[in-house]
């Protein structure tokens, strides 16, 4: 797969974005009912004097969830501790964690949906009664040891809410989905970074740049960093309109956000199979991707601003998606974007 600067998954260039993380609820721009809910419950867990329940947050990559994570154990006072699903393997492993937590520690699990069941299994009586569980030994001889946890707060995030198992998705108490973010959001988003990072800019020229961020914070910091360099060299270090344009336009981001392997996934919708409708492995084969790359990575994003319509027989190219490429298509032929 080739490497995108619009992709919402992590790259390596964000580790330098840490910078821009918000430390407290009140920095964090967008997600407005989350925060709301958040703020309630935490202030209603530090009155009681007890750990936050467990929290589910699921949405699309890049919108924050590592970041509320953060800001909760912040606010609430505790540590984190930061691990993923993938790297969970074995239950043990698992049961190592949750016993070196202390008291309303908070503990960050990404990609959960990636937990073993057996694994998932350690987490039910942990997070019910804070308690673990497990059997020593094998046949006639085994028992069963049941071993007191401190008081922790699971939160999980996870890009496939499906994914995870009813029993480990009934355990959380608070369950909060992430949504793509307005271009009012990510200008004030692009306003707060500019500043901590000393860049100097214009309204419109962030405009230009939240436009074409997908709704996404993590693609928007990443662009602003690009157009910033281009400022830098090309003109007087001042992100404007036309600055912005220009970058962008050099990296191959169209006006709406797409970049060249999507322009070349609506090609084939529309131009060689005609608007479809085309299965989904077919056009994985004539544009030589792969099934799941194209569902999970490229679909959402033109389902989202309603390029691209599923049905039965497959994918269609919907009318907006005519329209649209048939203006940003000619204008890439002519090397203007692409």
């Amino acid at each position: 797969m080739e490497e995108r600067i619009v992709s919402s998954g992590e790259k390596g260039e964000d580790v330098v974005l840490e910078t821009l993380r918000p430390k407290n609820l009140s920095d964090y721009v967008g997600q407005k009912t989350v925060k709301e809910n958040l703020s309630i419950s935490m202030e209603a867990a530090k009155k009681r004097g007890e750990a936050l329940d467990h929290i589910l947050f699921y949405g699309p990559p890049g919108l924050g969830k590592t970041t509320l994570a953060n800001i909760i154990a912040s606010e609430m006072g505790v540590n984190i501790r930061v691990t993923a699903g993938p790297a969970i393997e074995r239950s043990g492993d698992m049961a190592a964690i949750i016993t070196s937590l202390e008291e309303h520690d908070v503990l960050f699990i990404d990609e959960i949906h990636r937990l073993s069941r057996a694994v998932e299994e350690v987490l039910y009586p942990a997070m019910e009664d804070f308690f673990l569980s497990w059997v020593m030994g094998k046949g006639l001889g085994a028992r069963s040891v049941n071993l007191k946890i401190p008081n922790f707060t699971l939160i999980g995030a996870t890009t496939r809410y499906a994914s995870i198992s009813s029993p480990l998705r009934n355990r959380f108490g608070i369950i909060n989905r992430l949504d793509y973010y307005d271009v009012e959001s990510l200008v004030l988003l692009l306003n707060r970074s500019a500043q901590i990072l000393n860049i100097k800019f214009d309204k419109e020229g962030l405009q230009q740049i939240a436009i074409r961020s997908r709704g996404t914070p993590r693609i928007a910091n990443r662009l602003l960093k690009r157009v910033r360099d281009y400022a830098e060299v090309i003109s007087n270090g001042i992100i404007t309109e036309s600055i912005a344009d220009e970058s962008l336009s050099k990296l191959g981001i169209t006006p709406t956000g797409l970049d060249e392997i999507d322009m070349r996934l609506l090609e084939a919708i529309v131009v060689n199979f005609t608007g479809g409708p085309i299965g989904l492995d077919t056009l994985a084969a004539f544009i030589n991707e792969e099934s799941e790359t194209i569902m999970e990575v490229y679909e959402p994003y033109l389902l989202q601003i309603g390029l691209l319509s599923r049905t039965p027989k497959g994918r269609i190219a919907t009318k907006l998606a005519y329209d649209l490429f048939g203006k940003e298509y000619n204008q890439s032929k002519q090397g203007n974007l692409i």
